[in-house]
């Protein structure tokens, strides 16, 4: 890229940083969990319309995405499930197009007065951001969004068609993409900026979520024996999905890109319920579990495996082998994705691109991890062959309490967001 440019575009970020921390604030301050996320949206919508851009804003029909690759069964009805898209086209096509994709949506914050500040008034304390999704990835989703705006700025627009995105359900689905590409947005290239410290994530696993739910047999407690524990009866399936967890970490299921990771596949009993009265033995029991699952490896057998895993530990009571656990698939079914095995030579060129990006604007090399979570990336990358690069600043306590961003890093990958943008898609001016 022409060295004046680059300057001029760096400079452009550095000029308008201070807004684009102030509109990260007013962002975070947007209690935007699942269902809640319509006040964020409207402001990224704004922001989309003072660009120019051709803003598309629609709620999510089940019905529309249900039959396509990668959708993951929904937690409840889609009612304000809204995602927002503004369009930039090229007056002279010439480059390469491009998706920019974050998501809106965070996940609960946990108690309140765990957090040393409110989680949805974001303040700054020595170079950080706190606040929760202030990293996981309010700041990538608007480092996209000033990014652009640095190149009209300079008088530049990329010379090629960009779809800028800002989606739901990326906690618990990723169905808000997947509505996306329904809706019938397509590129060359994904970049999305989620918070792994302004590294490349060159693999990451997949996900599965499901609900084990136990039916016990109550009666007062004064006779417990004659009944049965439904939260009792959840400990020994437990115990054997810790043991299934085991094996698929164990040597002969290692994975290439996670062979150097100790231990890659982590199983989550995220919640447990049950149970109505401290002395009527539980009647029911429902348990929520995440556990990952490698790139590569077949999603429907690793349902088969979980499945089988449960049930043989049922069989070895009595009460259970006559009152099987239900088993519920409830929200993420989710593959794994190697940018790393992504056999296209637009994927090279891609992170080739971003290489020398992030090398123009740091001075440094551009690292690329493997993470043992999952992002959206799994939808362009497999689903429509569309590399997939998720890049974005460094942040801590995601999902945990005091959850920050550092603000430097924001405007290192602001700039070289840019700088990718418009290297990737050629510059035209405004």
């Amino acid at each position: 890229m022409d060295k004046d440019i680059a300057s001029r575009l760096m400079d452009a970020v550095d000029r308008r940083f201070e807004e684009q921390i102030a509109f990260l604030s007013e962002v975070g301050s947007q209690p935007s969990t699942r269902g809640n996320e319509q006040g964020a949206q409207a402001l990224m919508a704004q922001a989309m319309d003072a660009l120019g851009y051709d803003t598309d804003r629609w709620e999510i029909k089940v019905a529309d995405i249900e039959n396509l690759p990668g959708f993951s069964p929904v937690l409840g009805d889609y009612d304000n499930a809204v995602n927002v898209v503004g369009t930039h086209r090229a007056r002279n096509p010439k480059g390469r197009s491009l998706i920019l994709n974050g998501h809106i949506d965070v996940v609960p914050t946990g108690p309140l007065d765990m957090w040393d500040s409110p989680p949805f008034e974001p303040r700054i304390d020595d170079g950080y951001m706190y606040g929760r999704g202030i990293g996981d990835m309010k700041a990538g989703l608007v480092a996209n969004l000033y990014a652009l705006r640095a190149l009209r700025d300079c008088g530049l627009q990329p010379a090629a068609n960009v779809f800028l995105q800002s989606v739901v359900e990326e906690e618990c689905t990723g169905n808000g993409m997947l509505a996306c590409f329904q809706r019938g947005y397509r590129a060359d290239a994904a970049l999305i900026p989620e918070p792994f410290d302004e590294q490349l994530v060159s693999s990451q696993v997949g996900v599965i979520w499901l609900q084990i739910n136990l039916r016990g047999k109550p009666v007062h407690v004064m006779e417990a024996g004659a009944g049965f524990n439904a939260i009792d009866a959840s400990l020994p399936l437990i115990a054997a999905l810790k043991e299934l967890e085991k094996r698929w970490n164990g040597p002969e299921h290692t994975h290439p890109h996670f062979d150097h990771r100790d231990h890659p596949l982590n199983l989550n009993i995220g919640k447990i319920r049950g149970g109505d009265w401290a002395s009527s033995v539980p009647a029911w029991c429902s348990i929520d579990v995440r556990i990952g699952i490698y790139p590569g490896q077949d999603i429907n057998q690793a349902r088969a495996e979980i499945e089988a895993c449960l049930f043989e530990a049922a069989d070895r009571d009595a009460y259970l082998r006559a009152n099987r656990p239900e088993v519920i698939y409830n929200g993420f079914l989710a593959e794994g994705y190697s940018l790393a095995d992504h056999d296209k030579p637009e994927a090279r060129e891609a992170v080739s691109t971003l290489e020398q990006a992030h090398r123009t604007v740091t001075g440094e090399k551009l690292v690329q991890a493997t993470i043992t979570a999952t992002t959206d990336a799994r939808y362009p990358g497999l689903y429509w062959d569309i590399p997939a690069l998720v890049y974005g600043p460094a942040a801590d306590s995601i999902h945990g309490f005091n959850e920050r961003v550092e603000l430097e890093s924001v405007r290192r990958i602001t700039q070289s967001t840019a700088l990718f943008i418009a290297a990737w898609c050629g510059l035209e001016e405004v």
